[in-house]
């Protein structure tokens, strides 16, 4: 396959599966999962992270070559959540975020109006937001607008391992913005990456399907396997689909 990479912000990523860092055993199995994933880009939660305790931080665990995407998880409001932004630039993290205002604490669903709120004001403070978000058109349309680099909108609720439940309204999305779309939260294993790529998704974000399986490792090798068939599908076109039988070998001389 030729290189094929995407753009976010003007920074150039080959890979496309974007990985987070939660719910490992030990900070050493996580460090062995993201080498396996191939990935240029890892996730963490500000509020995990202990910047006053450096020996022992899972900041030391993440490989040097990853570019960091803070996010605000955790966060129920904007104004909460523009304040976890702040702090993760202040302490020298990144200036680009990945944008999560929760609405519902069952169902962890986002708060498609709060986040709206937030990212307004983060954009125009200089961040490069990357919002999480329901899969809903006029929204990912409206962060567009605002300035956001990319949209990220939900394929199931967060650590379900659901797979994508709605790829009409993923597709449409795709279809009808410019900024990347990255499929954000309920992927479960590799065959959800591989649809998920197949739509035209830019990138996938994943953390609990990799943490939670029986062998993480082994699982992130899958998903990068699993994103890299999905795009190349996706690069091929598939065959139309048909009503009826089409015969494999030609009829004449047969």
């Amino acid at each position: 396959m030729p290189k094929d990479t995407w753009m976010l912000d003007g920074h150039s990523f080959l890979s496309r599966l974007v990985v987070g860092t939660g719910k490992y055993a030990s900070f050493s199995l996580m460090h062995d999962a993201l080498l396996a994933s191939g990935s240029e880009m890892v996730t963490l939660a500000i509020r995990r992270v202990d910047l006053k305790n450096q020996e022992e931080s899972l900041l030391n665990f993440i490989p040097k070559t990853m570019k960091l995407l803070p996010n605000t998880a955790g966060c129920y409001s904007a104004e909460e959540a523009v304040r976890t932004a702040f702090l993760a630039r202040e302490a020298g993290l990144s200036h680009w975020i990945k944008l999560e205002v929760i609405g519902d604490k069952k169902t962890l669903m986002p708060d498609n109006e709060q986040t709206l709120i937030a990212a307004r004001t983060l954009v125009k403070e200089g961040f490069v937001v990357l919002p999480y978000v329901s899969d809903d058109l006029i929204v990912a349309k409206k962060l567009q607008d605002i300035g956001c680099a990319a949209v990220m909108p939900l394929a199931a609720p967060i650590g379900s391992g659901l797979g994508l439940q709605n790829p009409y309204q993923i597709q449409l999305i795709i279809q009808s913005i410019q900024i990347p779309v990255i499929v954000d939260a309920g992927v479960g294993t590799a065959s959800d990456a591989a649809v998920a790529m197949e739509l035209g998704c830019h990138a996938i974000l994943m953390n609990t399907a990799i943490a939670e399986a029986q062998s993480p490792v082994l699982m992130a090798q899958a998903m990068k396997l699993g994103v890299e068939s999905g795009r190349c599908a996706h690069l091929a076109g598939r065959m139309p689909k048909k009503a009826y039988a089409s015969a494999s070998s030609p009829l004449k001389n047969f």
